[in-house]
């Protein structure tokens, strides 16, 4: 019980600094760039409720889309319905990630939709697992 209640408090404690310790798929996070893509990250105005980009895919794999806010995250070809999701979580701890969402896709151009929106901008990047 005691060892418990430790664990607890070491893993809710404040955090001194942030983004100071991402794993290297996310470490562009702190670097901005234009277009959501790997290697950097994002920051676009909601329209609406939204935000509304897309993604060129060149190799199949696993990518995850990193965001800031809380958020309804969907992927799908341009012309179709939304993708399942292969997994998703929390971002790193001591990060501003709030989510990362992963998806399995193939070669070719995606619509990425952030719904559900309460800020007015959010922080994004497309992660290659």
């Amino acid at each position: 019980m005691l060892l418990t209640a430790l664990i607890f408090s070491l893993s809710t404690q404040a955090c001194k600094s942030y983004d100071t310790a991402l794993p290297a798929p996310l470490s562009g996070w702190k670097r901005s760039g234009r277009g959501l893509d790997t290697g950097h990250a994002v920051t676009l105005s909601r329209s609406g409720d939204s935000i509304q980009t897309t993604i060129r895919i060149r190799k199949a794999g696993t990518f995850g889309v990193a965001l800031s806010e809380p958020g309804w995250i969907d992927v799908a070809p341009i012309r179709g319905k939304p993708l399942a999701s292969a997994a998703h979580g929390h971002g790193p701890q001591c990060s501003t990630i709030r989510k990362i969402v992963r998806y399995k896709l193939r070669p070719g151009t995606y619509r990425v939709s952030v719904n559900k929106l309460k800020a007015t901008r959010a922080r994004l990047m497309l992660v290659r697992y």
